[in-house]
């Protein structure tokens, strides 16, 4: 089966020629089990040389996903809880709930992992200045 591991450009170029070329292969022949060794070699080289990283806001999630699959923020209600608490989220002035990421997923099977965001560091409270000074 001549096939070697994607090390650098030029062997993922080449192999992204030979997919190419075995695109029409059956699945039960020898071209089709090529085909699918080099796809795996490729999809491994890609996640590590171009990662797509995730969106730091969960508010861009939403928007993408009710773009993709023609919703409106009305369809967000049964999910999120009400009209004024879909217009807090996307005015981010109310982050998403636990309650709110499950029903997301569980409804419109968003990945939680999307709808959780990077944790935003905010300024230090009065409480922790207060109990330094204490």
């Amino acid at each position: 089966m001549d096939i070697k591991p994607v090390r650098n450009e030029a062997d993922y170029q080449a192999a992204l020629q030979k997919i190419e070329e075995l695109l029409d292969a059956s699945l039960e022949s020898p071209e089709g089990d090529r085909l699918d060794v080099l796809v795996t070699l490729v999809e491994a080289y890609e996640a590590k040389h171009f990662p797509i990283p995730l969106p730091d806001d969960p508010v861009q999630v939403l928007e993408y996903y009710m773009e993709s699959r023609g919703l409106s923020r009305k369809d967000l209600i049964p999910y999120l809880g009400s009209k004024e608490r879909v217009s807090e989220v996307f005015a981010r002035k109310r982050g998403l709930s636990l309650a709110m990421i499950r029903r997301l997923h569980t409804g419109l099977d968003i990945p939680a992992e999307l709808l959780i965001g990077k944790e935003i560091k905010r300024p230090s409270s009065n409480v922790t200045s207060m109990t330094a000074r204490a």
